[in-house]
């Protein structure tokens, strides 16, 4: 590739520049000095330039240079190359650099580095991917202590090529002495995992929880030299949560390195100590929770039929009370309200657990938060356990409420209770709410009794991180209940110290702590384009395979943004606006004895192929794109609102018109 003058004269400069930064004169000076003293003395012989540079090489020189000189091929030659699309936003096509972290010398580190992974069988008869071919991978993702970490995705194989490092901080900010180097006995005394949850992502974009694992990372504290090289085997989740997935080759280091290490015995003293601890506290809770079910029998012999869940098994098969499941979790600048919360919540995807096998069972599957958020998708339980956490975080008296829906099948919703007594349902998966007014059953018929418009049937337990309530009301009905707690003739509570012995923040606990949530990394206004352009092309091949022309109107597809800005804007909040400059804007644009016809719809995930076949499932929306007549323009606009987690609440609307002829 041959460069134009003026590029060839600034890249001379630029490594002109850094040949001077770095010194290479100097160096090479003091090379060829060394090299003249060691091999001329003797035969006086004539010093070629191949001998200089096999010195130079050797002594390092050269490597350093070409380390230091970063060469980037342009990735985004083809894109320019390409029809140009229509940019609403310029973005920034300079590559990413990656940043050296600064490590502070008074802090003590851990460094994990994943080398690796073998015996993942399930991918053993997997194809080596051809070069630029789209394959299934494998991520990575890690969270210890308020830190959260990514790897890179590798290509599914029998043995993945993991090679990524990770650099947690070791802090002890519960005492007070964040800024001092802890030693290796403070450390022992942290009990926090390194949460570890790999993640299979297909070439569709859908993702797979493959392990949830807890690595004990404190073993390092008594290995020579501050490292440990482990051998980590993942067991599957759900129903194969007894089943080896792979294995992967884990090396632990400390930085810096300790002065003094601990023996093994002292190491795994403590580990013993703190299982005994963990299990004995837990058993006492299980035997509370007996007694307390037994006296809840006692109340009335139906109780048995009623929906009254006290433990729930994660994605590892372990079963959890589950107030563990919640605790109140704040989300820093990422979230306003608690309506933007629930609006957050209802974006990440809806996927019941799966099932091995027929019978219409449901698989019991509360995941852990880390491993709900990579996976961005979970069952109604992640749902309500996530929104009730958030809500809590904003100040609200939150719970979780288990009971039934429709045709009797088990749901899980959240139940916020306001200080004037109001009761309000927030439905996790689409983010409704609704206000509880209970029908009295003793009023007489003539009695004007409210009608529900919530779909919750049955109610059979509330719970948060420091309460449980069992419904101890003659009918479980949610119409006629009554949700005033403190009546413990109406709800049964359960020990607030027993719920404390077991849920964080108890002593040591096997529960995980929650993870921080992470912003968005979708770039909203480059996915929407990219979203539109992939349906303009759609649209125009499917009308093609009907005959038809296709002609975009570039205006009209503009302004139908303000709609798509409104209904999520009334999703959020409740609130419908801007309805009125739209329709003077549509009536502006569509000439008299003109038609238009618009069809607007919201989907939680950025695969366009899949948006457009469901589209044409809609008689409305088929009606639109496969439009005949006089004069047909047509128009598509897409909008991404983006969310913490990456989560993406997208709308598309299609719209055309035509010249009406009777």
């Amino acid at each position: 590739m041959s460069l134009p003058p003026e590029k060839a004269s600034e890249l001379k400069q630029i490594i002109h520049q850094q040949l001077l930064k770095m010194d290479v004169h100097g160096r090479i000076r003091e090379v060829l000095a060394e090299t003249i003293r060691a091999e001329l003395a003797p035969e006086h012989q004539q010093l070629s330039t191949e001998d200089l540079i096999k010195a130079l090489r050797q002594r390092g020189i050269i490597d350093d240079v070409m380390k230091e000189l970063k060469f980037v091929t342009d990735v985004n030659e083809k894109e320019r190359t390409s029809a140009p699309k229509p940019a609403t936003h310029f973005v920034d096509r300079e590559p990413p650099v990656l940043k050296k972290t600064n490590i502070d010398p008074t802090r003590r580190y851990l460094y994990l580095q994943v080398l690796g992974g073998k015996a993942f069988l399930e991918h053993l008869q997997e194809p080596e991917p051809l070069p630029g071919q789209v394959c299934s991978t494998f991520t990575l993702c890690l969270h210890f202590r308020n830190q959260r970490f990514r790897s890179k995705p590798v290509p599914c194989a029998c043995e993945p090529d993991f090679q990524d490092g990770f650099l947690l901080e070791i802090h002890k900010d519960s005492l007070g002495d964040g800024s001092k180097m802890v030693d290796a006995t403070t450390m022992l005394s942290i009990c926090d995992p390194v949460h570890m949850v790999l993640i299979k992502t297909d070439i569709f974009g859908e993702t797979t929880l493959v392990a949830s694992y807890f690595l004990e990372w404190r073993s390092v504290l008594a290995a020579e030299n501050g490292v440990t090289n482990t051998a980590v085997e993942l067991l599957g989740v759900g129903t194969e949560s007894k089943v080896s997935v792979g294995v992967l080759n884990i090396r632990l280091e400390m930085y810096p390195q300790l002065n003094k290490t601990l023996s093994p015995e002292i190491t795994t003293t403590q580990f013993t100590l703190e299982r005994q601890k963990t299990a004995e506290k837990e058993r006492l809770f299980l035997v509370y929770a007996k007694q307390w079910w037994r006296e809840y029998l006692q109340i009335r012999p139906t109780h048995n039929v009623r929906l009254v869940k006290i433990f729930a098994q994660d994605e590892n098969g372990v079963n959890r009370p589950v107030c563990c499941y919640i605790r109140p979790l704040r989300a820093g600048r990422l979230l306003d309200t608690p309506r933007q919360a629930a609006r957050f919540v209802s974006v990440l995807g809806y996927e019941r657990a799966p099932v091995i096998g027929g019978g219409g069972g449901k698989q019991e599957q509360w995941c852990t938060l880390l491993a709900f958020l990579c996976r961005n998708k979970g069952d109604c339980e992640d749902h309500s356990n996530l929104l009730c956490s958030l809500l809590l975080g904003f100040g609200l008296e939150a719970f979780v409420c288990v009971g039934t829906k429709a045709k009797g099948v088990p749901h899980t919703w959240v139940m916020t209770c306001g200080t004037d007594g109001t009761i309000t349902f927030w439905e996790s998966l689409t983010g409704h709410r609704y206000i509880h007014r209970p029908i009295n059953p003793d009023d007489p018929p003539l009695v004007q009794q409210p009608k529900p418009l919530y779909p919750y049937r049955t109610i059979g337990c509330v719970f948060n991180h420091q309460k449980f309530f069992g419904n101890c009301q003659p009918s479980d009905a949610v119409e006629v209940c009554v949700f005033d707690l403190h009546d413990e003739s109406k709800w049964k509570p359960m020990s607030g110290e027993a719920i404390k012995s077991v849920c964080p923040p108890g002593a040591t606990s096997s529960v995980p702590p929650f993870p921080p949530l992470c912003a968005s990394t979708v770039d909203a206004a480059v996915t929407s384009n990219e979203i539109e352009l992939q349906l303009r092309i759609l649209v125009s091949e499917h009308r093609k395979d009907l005959g038809l022309s296709t002609v975009w109107d570039d205006q009209l597809s503009y302004l139908l943004s303000p709609a798509l800005a409104a209904y999520e804007l009334e999703r959020t909040t409740g609130v419908s606006a801007g309805n009125e400059e739209f329709q003077d804007a549509i009536r502006r644009v569509v000439p008299d004895g003109h038609t238009f016809k618009g069809f607007p719809i919201h989907f939680v995930h950025r695969n366009a192929r899949r948006a457009f076949a469901t589209c044409l499932r809609s008689p409305f929306c088929e009606e639109i794109i496969c439009c005949r007549g006089d004069q047909v323009r047509l128009a598509v606009r897409v909008r991404v609102f983006t969310y913490p987690e990456s989560a993406c609440a997208v709308w598309i609307m299609f719209a055309c018109k035509y010249r009406s002829v009777l």
